[in-house]
């Protein structure tokens, strides 16, 4: 199967970079790449891509505005990740919030770039471990303590920690060592409390846990 990506930034000479990068690959196709965040999100919804790469900085209209505005048309069946740099730390809690399905850094080698494609497309979400334990450091700080929603009461205790391991920036492969059970298992874990707690994803499942005070909680 073949996915098909569209790419938007401002740089052409990054968006040859990394067309030349999909081309190296037999299971990606570059449909499309714009210059601004208006193209981004009229080609997006025309063309209907597998994922949509987006710069945050970009005339016109934001990588984030155009984020929004894509995944709130009817029917979209786009997932887009954001591109950001270390830089940048309250960009990328801006794309989060915006209903990305994470974040890629410009410096990701071309090898992991074409990986994270095809795991935003398969569905999950792509957090950089690195960047997010420094991210929620600076995040949590600004968050008040709150009561804890209803909607928290309906995980299993199992859940509740897969769900605050994940809060941490752990992969599955990380949960799964720490609670001595297989990759496999974590991932029906992950899949519970995303429909559970109405999630997208991943990534929303780590901004839920911040935004309601439950990371760095012990599990009940």
């Amino acid at each position: 199967m073949t996915l098909r990506v569209l790419l938007a930034d401002d740089h052409a000479m990054f968006r040859s970079g990394m067309r030349a990068v999909l081309e190296t690959q037999p299971d990606l196709l570059c449909v499309a790449e714009v210059g601004d965040g208006h193209e981004a999100v009229a080609e997006t919804l025309r063309l209907r891509p597998d994922v949509a790469i987006l710069d945050v900085r970009m005339p016109r209209l934001d990588g984030l505005a155009a984020t929004e505005a894509i995944l709130a048309a009817p029917g979209n069946v786009t997932r887009v990740l954001v591109l950001t740099t270390y830089d940048n730390d309250d960009y990328v809690y801006r794309a989060l919030r915006a209903g990305a399905s994470g974040f890629l850094l410009k410096s990701l080698p071309p090898e992991e770039m074409a990986s994270a494609i095809r795991v935003a497309a398969r569905g999950d979400a792509l957090i950089d471990p690195s960047v997010t334990r420094r991210l929620i450091a600076r995040f949590t700080t600004s968050i008040e303590p709150t009561a804890v929603p209803a909607d928290f009461e309906r995980l299993t205790s199992r859940e509740r920690e897969v769900l605050l391991l994940l809060a941490d920036a752990r992969s599955n492969a990380e949960i799964a060592a720490a609670l001595h059970v297989g990759e496999e298992t974590v991932k029906t874990h992950v899949s519970r409390i995303l429909s559970k707690l109405s999630l997208r994803d991943r990534v929303h499942a780590v901004v839920y846990a911040h935004l309601n005070g439950l990371a760095g909680t012990p599990p009940r």
